[in-house]
């Protein structure tokens, strides 16, 4: 698969806790029917020979549906699993080093909270980047105070590489992060928390996809 190409529209973070009991791989495929254009492996209650289990089963179903898996800050992991890329923070290894390690190939998603450091994670070889959090969120404990629209704006537009946007992402209020130029939405609970992730994931799409093109036609 050519990385360059991917999708990140409606980027779908894994959490066992927010699938309400169900099979989180049935909730995956379910959001993959949807319409889901990236998963990544988030799996922060997991050991890691858990992890590394769920993620063959999960990278079967990913590249069955030709979508790319990225695994949450676990270099180790990413490359055991030969998964398409990871994704790390501010308090993990750093972008250059990842990037040497990782190689030129695989996909390399950086966090970034400010300007300089996403013009950094530019700089040392990031593919795409993870904003801060857009809106208020309570799929982390610690989540940090949002940053909202017009900073994710400032990002995107300091960048040449693709934003996507995560942080409190609903169906109510994702037409905004891509009509700041976002190129996708990073979620959670609303597609693995929802009654009906594919139903969820195809609403999300919808509203994503046709922002985006309200946002070309208006150029």
């Amino acid at each position: 698969m050519n990385k360059k190409a991917f999708d990140w529209s409606v980027y779908l973070l894994t959490d066992q806790h927010t699938a309400n009991g169900r099979p989180l791989l049935e909730v995956v495929q379910a959001a993959i029917h949807g319409g889901a254009t990236a998963i990544q492996l988030r799996a922060k209650e997991m050991s890691t020979r858990e992890m590394f289990q769920f993620g063959q089963a999960l990278h079967k179903m990913t590249q069955a549906a030709g979508l790319p898996l990225i695994i949450n800050d676990r270099l180790d992991l990413a490359l055991a699993l030969e998964a398409e890329g990871v994704h790390v923070g501010q308090n993990d290894l750093p972008a250059s080093l990842v990037r040497r390690l990782l190689g030129p190939n695989r996909i390399l998603g950086v966090t970034a909270e400010t300007i300089a450091q996403a013009q950094q994670a530019e700089q040392e070889g990031a593919d795409y980047l993870g904003s801060a959090t857009v809106y208020p969120t309570f799929s982390k404990a610690d989540a940090p105070k949002p940053i909202g629209v017009v900073a994710l704006a400032a990002v995107v537009q300091a960048v040449k590489i693709p934003v996507v946007a995560i942080g409190g992402i609903t169906l109510a209020n994702a037409a905004a992060p891509i009509e700041a130029g976002a190129a996708g939405v990073a979620v959670i609970s609303a597609i693995i928390g929802a009654v009906d992730p594919e139903i969820a994931t195809q609403t999300l799409a919808k509203v994503v996809k046709q922002t985006k093109l309200s946002r070309i036609n208006s150029l």
